[in-house]
């Protein structure tokens, strides 16, 4: 609707909400996920000083790039995000046990969430960004979280926090600083002043 006539958007990513905020754009846009070892990518720079943004950018970078090699002639989107608390790094819960000490270990504490997004083309980067959001979840107690999760269910396993801001996942907090949609996982603004500035969109 938005985009110039010759833009064509791919979207490297299985998410749902990423998916559903870029459509309430209006800006048409196809769905190919990239399949990458993401966890592989996290071990190596983990274990370094490397910036958790950087590893974000990283990864989004790897997810684009390997749609761009299929479509070239596309702007192909990769996004990721990362979780710290202090300089332990978070990976999405996997299990029941795994979302219980996610929860346990953010709990009464603050946490940051990065959010990255990079744009490729024809296998060549044309643009990145990263940005930092502060949260902070009140004492919840034992009963409180198995109230939360028995009516979650599953669900939680597809954030890296185990929570959904936009659900349920905001009784979890007493605190957040930062924009909304990096917190969700996608810095739609700033990726819309970039199609715009750039002549992907109408301005």
């Amino acid at each position: 609707m938005f985009e110039n006539e010759n833009t064509r958007i791919i979207l490297a990513s299985g998410s749902k909400i990423r998916a559903d905020l870029l459509e309430n754009t209006g800006l048409s846009f196809e769905i190919h996920p990239a399949e990458i070892d993401e966890a592989s990518i996290r071990d190596v720079f983990k274990s370094t000083e490397t910036d958790p943004a950087d590893i974000a950018e990283i990864l989004a970078e790897s997810k684009a790039t390997q749609i761009s090699e299929l479509e070239p002639d596309a702007l192909v989107i990769g996004c990721d995000q990362i979780l710290t608390l202090g300089k332990e790094i978070f990976e999405k819960p996997t299990n029941k046990d795994e979302v219980y000490n996610t929860l346990f270990k953010l709990r009464g504490k603050k946490h940051t969430l990065i959010s990255a997004i990079v744009i490729v083309k024809g296998g060549e980067v044309i643009w990145r960004y990263s940005e930092r959001a502060e949260l902070k979840m009140h004492e919840f107690s034992p009963e409180f979280l198995g109230q939360y999760l028995a009516l979650c269910g599953d669900k939680v396993m597809t954030s890296v926090g185990a929570y959904h801001l936009e659900s349920f996942g905001i009784h979890l907090f007493e605190e957040i600083r930062g924009d909304y949609f990096t917190i969700l996982g996608f810095p739609v603004l700033a990726l819309l002043k970039f199609l715009r500035k750039e002549g992907y969109t109408q301005s």
